[in-house]
């Protein structure tokens, strides 16, 4: 008699948070399946975790209406090469991780053929194009949320859901020491920190680098004991902020190749991008001002399309301002600037916030990857019993 046949799982990651999300969720379905195939999209982090991966993990990485078209053919080939594998390979269960114009479409297909369909992290289909929650029922068997909003929100569409809890909320402690990573970075412990984090990908580096760079020197004119830390989250960034830096000579500044979690941590202020880096900024406790631009053609097709009044991780967990939000043409040194300068002329709001940040970091600490893992070996459970029925 032979040998059963190891289970097959397809997997497909966007970005890199997508991938460290990727390599948690391996690490915690071998527990279930020791001998399980993973392949499909993935980076570093789920290679490491013994991934195949059939493209490089910067295929993908694209944000943006305008910046999607650009890339339209040769996404669509990636697409349908994928689409094609799969159908004749059938994995036991296709696992979307985020990028949802990717992965939605995959899905739908392959729900279609009989394979059951997980998408892992929600598009924010509560906040903008709500329209893509019909897409969503017909494409996913199972919904796994990070955040409880968003649960709340495909329980009202009746969509199988699961809020899983954050994995960066299971990785980072309650409480951190500040004073003890600054000697771990060799940084001197009299200097006033602002941590720089215009973003992990080339787009947002084009629209965020030179605004945050002229905020810091506007910020220099005006508080003398100020250094800036900014991470490089690959060699390509890291050339884009050594040609800019070009510009600014005299700034007090250091680029670190990644460490990101470590430098807000030994910060004082984040100024930062709209997006996970505000997650982890609010779990390390940290003040921040978010910002964000994106092509002024997406900008005002989106700006219609928004059901939310906040952008940032905090303020819509918490749904309340807690850190500044500039958008688009308030991108600008005089409001950035000013807003890193009342954090750090008032630290009983810091106080404050810290306690708000603890409360939701708490809310968001569940063990994410046994919980998704959980939930798709309950799907694979179910699945089989229907096979066997019918």
């Amino acid at each position: 008699m032979y040998p059963p046949q190891p289970i097959r799982i397809a997997m497909i990651a966007g970005e890199i948070s997508g991938d460290l999300l990727g390599a948690g969720l391996i690490q915690a379905l071998r527990v279930h399946f020791p001998h399980a195939i993973f392949e499909g999209i993935g980076g570093k982090a789920m290679l490491e975790a013994g991934f195949k991966s059939f493209y490089p993990l910067e295929t993908l990485s694209i944000m943006g209406l305008v910046e999607v078209i650009k890339h339209y053919r040769s996404l669509s080939r990636c697409q349908r090469q994928l689409q094609q594998y799969f159908l004749q390979q059938r994995p036991d269960v296709f696992i979307g991780i985020d990028a949802p114009d990717f992965n939605l479409g995959l899905e739908l297909v392959f729900k279609k053929a009989g394979i059951p369909t997980v998408h892992y992290v929600s598009p924010s289909v509560w906040a903008w194009r709500r329209y893509r929650v019909k897409k969503i029922a017909r494409a996913c068997d199972k919904m796994l949320t990070l955040l409880p909003f968003e649960a709340d929100f495909y329980t009202k569409y009746q969509i199988p859901v699961k809020f899983v809890g954050h994995p960066l909320a299971d990785q980072i402690a309650l409480q951190t020491d500040r004073q003890k990573i600054r000697q771990q970075l060799q940084l001197p412990l009299d200097k006033t920190y602002v941590a720089v984090l215009p973003g992990s990908r080339v787009q947002e580096i084009q629209k965020l680098l030179a605004p945050f760079l002229k905020t810091a020197a506007w910020l220099m004119q005006r508080h003398q004991n100020l250094h800036f830390l900014l991470p490089a989250a690959n060699d390509t960034i890291r050339q884009m902020i050594s040609q800019q830096l070009l510009q600014f000579p005299q700034l007090p500044l250091t680029v670190f190749n990644g460490q990101s979690h470590e430098i807000m941590a030994a910060a004082d202020v984040v100024l930062t991008a709209s997006g996970t880096a505000t997650l982890e900024a609010m779990l390390l406790k940290r003040p921040m001002v978010v910002a964000y631009r994106v092509a002024e053609l997406t900008y005002q097709l989106a700006r219609h399309l928004v059901y939310v009044r906040y952008v940032s991780l905090p303020n819509l967990l918490a749904n309340a301002p807690l850190v500044p939000e500039f958008l688009q043409h308030q991108v600008i040194p005089e409001l950035l600037g000013a807003a890193v300068l009342e954090w750090l002329a008032c630290p009983e709001k810091i106080i404050l916030l810290e306690q708000q940040f603890t409360e939701l970091h708490q809310q968001l600490r569940l063990d994410a990857n046994v919980q998704a893992a959980t939930a798709i070996v309950e799907l694979l459970n179910v699945k089989a019993t229907e096979s066997i029925e019918n």
